[in-house]
């Protein structure tokens, strides 16, 4: 999945930093239910990613909770390991 193309689809734009609060709001409520129905591993692993680039994503313990998404809360963890990392060594 193309970020560009999610942004545009749930923000009406492709910037994030040009995201009117009203559409932030609105764009955040249909992201979080096309997540929770989701059920195509790469596709919900994708929209839990932007999620948690605009701060609001639910922790991989809890997105990814049922037993068959395991790879997929292995793979949220690491994820949130490696921009914890960068964000770090960027602070350095």
């Amino acid at each position: 999945m193309d970020l560009d193309i999610l942004l545009d689809h749930y923000f009406g734009t492709d910037d994030p930093a040009a995201i009117d609060p009203d559409r932030f709001v609105l764009g955040k409520e249909r992201l979080a239910i096309d997540f929770g129905s989701e059920r195509e591993p790469g596709r919900r692993f994708a929209l839990w990613t932007l999620m948690e680039a605009l701060g609001f994503a639910p922790l991989p313990a809890e997105a990814f909770a049922e037993p068959e998404d395991a790879m997929l809360r292995e793979a949220a963890d690491a994820y949130l390991t490696a921009a914890w990392r960068i964000e770090r060594d960027g602070e350095a």
